[in-house]
């Protein structure tokens, strides 16, 4: 049973180095995202650099690559009972390789978007209230990384709610859930000097 669980973290982390952000910049701009703003490769450093009106595509490559990495486990390890238990494995090795991608230079985003896809594929209910959480503080606040935060406690809190009674499955909602919080110390010490900034996700970029 170890191969195919070996093959489960390979296949996810390699997917998750597969970076939307840094795809598509060098595709519609010949560069790479992470020199500009923040430095970060996530889909919030991308609106801000190029515009809401391009980020679909960051969407579909991230949250593919996620639901691709359950998938692939879930395939590989069902044969042994364990099928839920690798859709969670696929989905905490590509979190893994998205946040500190090997080809990419271990420099990769924060795994919100990841993660909710990784909800999506493990259990919708966790996604929905991912989705709830995010939108609340979003657009109460207009702070993309408090809505993140969030978003990935209540990741970490779905699991134990809805799968307590499964421990490696409510183990890898919590790792995934606090590696994400972990991601964004930073923005969390901006918070709470109040020197964030607000991001407008659905406004056009004004160079645009």
């Amino acid at each position: 049973m170890w191969l195919p669980i070996l093959l489960t973290v390979i296949i996810g982390y390699l997917l998750g180095n597969l970076n939307g952000a840094v795809c598509m910049s060098y595709l519609m701009a010949h560069e790479d995202v992470r020199s500009h703003g923040s430095g970060n490769a996530g889909l919030t450093n991308f609106i801000r650099t190029y515009g809401a009106g391009k980020s679909l595509s960051v969407i579909l490559i991230d949250g593919g690559k996620a639901v691709l990495a359950c998938l692939a486990g879930d395939m590989l390890l069902s044969a042994y009972g364990l099928g839920f238990e690798g859709r969670v494995l696929g989905g905490a090795a590509a979190m893994l390789g998205h946040v500190f991608p090997a080809l990419l230079g271990f420099k990769g985003g924060k795994g919100i978007l990841s993660g909710l896809f990784i909800a999506l594929s493990v259990d919708w209910r966790i996604a929905l209230i991912i989705l709830g959480v995010f939108a609340v503080a979003y657009f109460a606040t207009q702070y993309v990384s408090l809505g993140s935060v969030l978003a990935a406690v209540a990741f970490g809190v779905g699991f134990v709610l809805f799968h307590g009674g499964k421990p490696l499955v409510m183990l890898g909602g919590l790792l995934m859930g606090g590696l994400t919080v972990f991601m964004h110390r930073t923005n969390i010490v901006r918070l709470l000097k109040g020197q964030e900034k607000k991001t407008h996700l659905f406004r056009a970029n004004k160079n645009q």
